[in-house]
């Protein structure tokens, strides 16, 4: 059975990119330790860093100063960038100006399960507003970026215009947030074995291959 790994994020959390990133590597590895296993089953589940955020969004730069304080902003960029150079990731702070509601986008990452494309639509949506500040509060702008990963248009725009969709995202944030879970990115291995935040590739590994060996144990007694 393959193992699975179940990955609670936000679009607009930097450090669920890294975090995408690093699973990446921690696949390589598996890969390479275990050529003859399945691939694991990677499933993307939501989460809002900030639930009670308007439609509309609001101004970034306002935003962050309310959140973290003006002058604390540059050093927050500062070590988020330097951390994204290691991983290949040029974020681009500077071009994001409008801090969105991400209940719509999740609702289309929720739909590419359907499309098989969960995993390029998150990595369009992660470049989309990290390297090229695109803006999510734009209904066109997710349109487009879900037909750039394969989703049909039609079936986008019914996705965003259906509130069922959005009960749905917010069903799943609900559950993630009853399990205690408070900060993403989180990664639960085999439903068993959790790692909070966009640890390194090698300390995901070996969450990896403890979650499998539990299994066998447990189906050994």
């Amino acid at each position: 059975m393959a193992l699975s790994i179940d990955i609670i994020s936000d679009v607009v959390c930097p450090w669920c990119f890294i975090g995408k990133r690093r699973i990446e590597g921690a696949l390589a590895l598996y890969r390479e330790a275990f050529p003859d296993k399945p691939e694991p089953l990677v499933r993307w589940w939501p989460f809002q860093l900030n639930p009670d955020m308007p439609a509309e969004g609001v101004d970034r730069s306002e935003y962050l100063a309310n959140k973290f304080g003006s002058k604390n902003v540059g050093e927050i960029y500062a070590r988020v960038s330097a951390v994204g150079r290691d991983v290949g990731i040029p974020f681009a702070f500077d071009k994001m100006v409008r801090q969105p509601n991400t209940l719509a986008a999740h609702s289309l990452i929720a739909l590419a399960v359907e499309h098989g494309v969960q995993h390029d639509l998150k990595e369009i949506l992660f470049n989309a507003y990290f390297i090229e500040g695109q803006n999510f509060t734009d209904e066109a702008t997710l349109v487009r970026l879900a037909v750039e990963a394969g989703i049909p248009e039609a079936a986008a725009r019914e996705c965003l215009a259906s509130e069922v969709a959005r009960e749905q995202v917010a069903g799943h944030e609900a559950q993630a947030r009853k399990l205690g879970i408070s900060g993403v990115p989180f990664f639960i291995f085999n439903g068993a074995v959790g790692v909070s935040g966009a640890q390194e590739a090698e300390t995901l590994f070996e969450a990896m291959t403890k979650a499998e060996a539990d299994a066998v144990s447990e189906a050994a007694t």
